[in-house]
């Protein structure tokens, strides 16, 4: 049987959670869910120290289910803490992320799947640079743990030798260039992703339109 990965990232589920269970926005909604929390400490007899608990719950009650169900060798879970989507934002994200993945060691949770924070601009040069503010994370699982989020070739590479990660995923470079491995491991150039395509109805283009490396070559020759 394959991997099990929980989306728990991206605004899905169990990130909306954390969202709407935090919200700290004077309106309607956030006056509710601060209703919801303030009832669950009272009823579980917690106090403040508890209610870091209570935020997770859903969350790790849903990691535990999978885990009682498909082994916890098959399970990973994807996390995206300081993702913004929809207007939705997670007002603790260090806090709740590293709480989750604390209880995901204890069970011995396959693979941890993290996104890092959005590039920022370089104050020296101006150019765009990974935050690199997973490290909490990766010390506190010994899984394996897997980055994402802006990594080209040779940032993936420092990160690994580094020991920050034991494996970087690539969404949007691996969406351009079908046999992104080869590219990586002959140095190749890579096909510019258009993100005018991306989330499209169309089955074909934006998805499985970019061209191989070897019909690069044949055209060129």
């Amino acid at each position: 049987m394959p991997s099990k990965p929980i989306h728990a990232a991206n605004g899905f589920l169990v990130n909306q959670f954390w969202w709407f269970l935090g919200d700290k926005d004077d309106d309607d909604t956030a006056e509710k869910s601060q209703a919801v929390q303030r009832d669950q400490l009272m009823k579980s007899g917690a106090d403040d120290s508890g209610s870091l608990e209570i935020l997770c719950r859903f969350a790790t009650d849903v990691v535990a289910a999978v885990v009682d169900e498909v082994g916890v060798h098959r399970v990973g879970v994807r996390l995206s803490p300081f993702t913004e989507y929809v207007d939705g934002t997670d007002v603790d994200p260090e806090a709740h992320a590293l709480h989750l993945i604390h209880f995901m060691d204890k069970l011995g949770v396959l693979y941890c799947h993290v996104v890092e924070p959005r590039m920022c601009a370089n104050g020296e040069d101006g150019k765009l640079a990974i935050p690199h503010r997973l490290l909490p994370f990766r010390k506190a699982f010994r899984g394996t743990f897997i980055v994402n989020g802006g990594y080209d070739r040779d940032e993936g590479d420092k990160v690994v030798s580094e020991g920050y990660a034991d494996l970087v995923s690539y969404g949007r470079l691996f969406l351009a260039n079908p046999d992104l491995p080869e590219r990586f491991m002959r140095n190749a150039g890579l096909n510019k992703y258009d993100r005018s395509t991306f989330y499209t109805s169309d089955p074909a283009v934006g998805y499985t339109d970019y061209p191989f490396l070897e019909q690069e070559i044949g055209v060129a020759g």
